[in-house]
């Protein structure tokens, strides 16, 4: 009867921890979904790992007009610059702007400086570019720029898991040719084009549409997904251009 009970006992403790084993691999797959919502130009909501990270908030203007400016109470909002179109926001949440690193609830946020322009920053000053770790993604947002940047920023922005860029040309952003140089050099597994021309051009707004810069990528592989995105367990191997509306 003792024996029974050992034997009972032991296998038991055995499917435990076997339970145990498997609740710890799912477990993180549940805790670290991911999911990217799109309010157009350079702005994006980022959902998942504990945070809601809220990028380039604008007001309805300039190459904005006629998007509906996002209406959300995140706990970061990181922006490019203070410009109307690209770090607008009077709600709540923690604002950053300025370059620098930066340690909140757990969450490391690195900004790095380079011109706003295609002339050093001498006509509309300098943007800042971010890079953070949420949910065990690695992200990359270099919406409002069009600076270079230099082989200290490359080093440390590493190969992204998600990048953001801005691909309209125009006088405070990439290039396409630029743009898909940068795609190049990071080789991040998903890059998600921002600050182009979707639908009837705005009269006050020097960018172009999405077509120059996809020309250029015409050998990567594409996808649309709509307004709202979340993340695969398993991220590409190789580069995917993600169309966000």
């Amino acid at each position: 009867m003792i024996t029974k009970f050992l034997r009972f006992q032991s296998i038991f403790k055995q499917v435990s921890m076997s339970f145990a084993m498997v609740l710890s691999l799912i477990a993180p797959s549940f805790a670290e979904v991911l999911e990217i919502k799109s309010f157009g130009h350079s702005s994006f909501l980022i959902r998942g790992g504990g945070h809601s990270v809220l990028l380039n908030p604008f007001k309805a203007v300039g190459c904005a007009k006629g998007l509906r400016e996002p209406n959300v109470i995140p706990d970061i909002i990181l922006a490019s610059s203070e410009l109307a179109d690209e770090g607008y926001w009077r709600k709540k949440g923690v604002f950053f702007v300025k370059p620098g690193s930066y340690r909140i609830r757990g969450l490391t946020l690195e900004g790095f400086s380079t011109a706003h322009d295609h002339v050093g920053g001498r006509r509309f000053g300098y943007g800042t570019f971010w890079q953070w770790t949420q949910g065990g993604i690695n992200f990359a947002h270099l919406g409002g720029i069009a600076g270079s940047l230099d082989p200290q920023d490359k080093l440390l922005l590493g190969r992204p898991d998600v990048l953001f860029i801005g691909v309209g040309g125009g006088a405070k952003v990439f290039t396409a040719k630029k743009a898909a140089n940068i795609v190049d050099e990071l080789n991040p597994r998903i890059v998600i084009p921002v600050q182009y021309i979707r639908g009837k051009k705005p009269s006050n707004c020097d960018q172009t549409d999405i077509q120059p810069f996809l020309d250029v990528m015409k050998n990567l592989e594409m996808i649309k997904s709509g307004t709202n995105y979340v993340l695969p367990s398993k991220l590409p191997e190789r580069t995917i251009i993600n169309l966000m509306q």
